[in-house]
């Protein structure tokens, strides 16, 4: 058993015997000596405790849906700023919600401009009326990076790593996987524009529903994943080991849930 292993079975007891508290009281588990975990919170957590003691926290930027804001976002960040640091992870990052809603959402792109007289390049061509294939997916998800960025409250947005957070319970074309995986390259192009890093979270059973196999040609290829779905910190700790979302890339964090509050390992 690796020490970092040892370290989470000794720790996850301790917090199993915290019951509820208010804000900024509820203890990662090692509190009071130096955490290997993280936390991510968002919109959920608005009217809830926050942990503390975290190593590096992860804040999402969106109200649940991959079109709004986080209404707590300011204040969360200065959550996430109290952070005791983590020498292989960013003190914040940030998470963004996916989607590709095509015609039933609120907005959809119709040329390939963002905002308005900025031209965009396609890789997949013109974005035209009418049109819900990959170049207009390509468009919304660029679109979409661009508001994530410059109108959700974010200070120095390229100074942040961005995960995109590709989930079932958002809005995907269930017959173009295509389409849905261009949703997330135009998204990956723009923070990459910025000189944001950019990374996926997602469960291996999700992503294959979503998008499935990705090429070495697409710029989600090689990204780091951020893997979901553990159970308690040792399977966290195992997971690391499982294959990553796309080809080329590598297993960087893992995800369970602990009391209400989500916890990251982050993968040697």
């Amino acid at each position: 058993m690796g020490v970092a292993l040892w370290l989470l079975f000794l720790l996850v007891p301790a917090l199993l015997q915290l019951s509820g508290s208010p804000s900024f009281a509820s203890p990662s588990p090692g509190e009071g000596k130096q955490s290997v975990l993280g936390n991510d919170i968002s919109w959920p957590q608005c009217t809830t405790g926050l942990p503390t003691g975290q190593a590096f926290a992860i804040v999402g930027v969106n109200n649940g849906l991959a079109n709004n804001s986080n209404p707590c976002l300011a204040e969360q960040l200065r959550w996430a700023e109290d952070s005791a640091g983590h020498p292989e992870q960013p003190t914040v990052s940030l998470y963004v919600n996916t989607a590709n809603p095509t015609a039933a959402g609120s907005w959809w792109p119709d040329n390939d401009e963002y905002p308005a007289g900025r031209a965009v390049h396609n890789p997949y061509g013109p974005c035209t009326p009418g049109d819900h294939g990959k170049a207009c997916a390509y468009m919304y998800g660029y679109a979409k990076a661009y508001d994530d960025a410059y109108l959700r409250g974010v200070s120095n947005p390229a100074g942040y790593f961005w995960w995109l957070d590709v989930e079932t319970e958002n809005t995907w074309s269930g017959t173009d996987k295509n389409a849905n995986r261009a949703v997330l390259e135009g998204m990956t192009d723009f923070f990459h524009s910025i000189g944001a890093k950019v990374g996926i979270y997602s469960t291996g059973q999700q992503w294959e529903q979503i998008v499935g196999t990705v090429s070495s040609s697409s710029n989600l290829y090689s990204l780091p994943s951020w893997l979901a779905g553990s159970l308690n910190a040792s399977g966290a700790a195992s997971a690391c080991s499982n294959a990553p979302l796309t080809g080329g890339g590598r297993v960087a964090l893992t995800q369970f849930v602990l009391q209400g509050f989500d916890y990251n390992y982050p993968c040697p």
